[in-house]
C-alpha cells in the first residue's frame, strides 16, 4: 500500500508522519529525487536520489516520476515511479510526503493501492498563528503559504482521508487510525485468499 500524506505548510503533516513511523511496524518512507545538490551530510539514494537538472529533466522527458515540481527554477522534487514500483513489488508499504497535486496524481497512477491522507489545520487563522509562532519566516512569506494554503485546502475533498489537526494528540490517534485501519483490511483480504 501507499500511504500518501499532502497538507498546506504549518498544518503538522510532518510531526504526524514521524509519530505514525514511530508507531507502525513495517511502514518504508519514500525517497524523493531532487536536482539540489546534497547538503551537509545528506546521502545519495537515503536522504534524496540526488540528480542533476539535466538527469531531472530528461527524466521528466521519459515519464520515469509519479509527480514531480519545479520549485524554485532548475531545482526539482520527485517520487520516481521505479521507487514506488520496486517498493511495491518487495509487499512494502510506503508512505509518501507530497503537495496536493502530486498525491492526485499518484491516486490517478496507483488507484486503490493508495491512500490519500489530508492533514488540514482547524482554520486559515489558526495557520497563520502557527506559522507566525514558528519565527522562521517573514510576514510576507507568511502571506505567501496562507494564500497557498487556502488554494490547497480546496483539494482535501478528493482526499480519502482527511483529518483536522486541532489536538496535536488526537490527530496523531486519527493517522494510526487510518493507516492500522487499511493494513488490516488488506491482511484479512489477503488471508482469505
Amino acid at each position: 500500500m501507499l500511504f500518501v500524506f499532502s497538507a498546506p505548510s504549518g498544518s503538522g503533516k510532518s510531526t504526524l508522519i514521524n509519530h505514525l513511523m514511530s508507531q507502525v511496524k513495517g511502514l518504508n518512507f519514500s525517497v524523493s529525487a531532487t536536482s539540489r545538490a546534497p547538503r551537509g551530510q545528506e546521502k545519495d539514494g537515503v536522504e534524496y536520489h540526488f540528480l542533476s537538472e539535466a538527469e531531472f529533466r530528461q527524466k521528466i522527458a521519459e515519464d520515469a516520476f509519479v509527480e514531480y515540481e519545479e520549485v524554485y527554477a532548475g531545482t526539482f522534487y520527485g517520487t520516481l515511479k521505479s521507487e514506488i514500483d520496486q517498493r511495491l513489488e518487495r509487499g512494502e508499504n510506503v508512505v509518501l510526503d507530497v503537495d496536493v497535486k502530486g498525491g492526485l496524481s499518484v491516486k490517478r497512477i496507483y488507484g486503490s493501492k493508495a491512500l490519500l491522507i489530508f492533514i488540514q489545520p482547524p482554520s486559515i487563522e489558526e495557520l497563520r498563528r502557527r506559522l507566525e509562532k514558528r519565527g522562521t519566516d517573514s510576514p510576507e512569506k507568511i502571506e505567501q503559504r496562507v494564500d497557498k494554503a487556502a488554494y490547497e485546502l480546496t483539494f482535501a475533498p478528493q482526499f480519502d482521508v482527511v483529518i483536522t489537526n486541532d489536538d496535536l494528540d488526537t490527530a496523531k490517534k486519527k493517522v494510526v487510525e487510518a493507516v492500522e485501519k487499511l493494513i488490516n483490511n488488506r491482511k484479512t483480504v489477503n488471508s482469505k485468499r
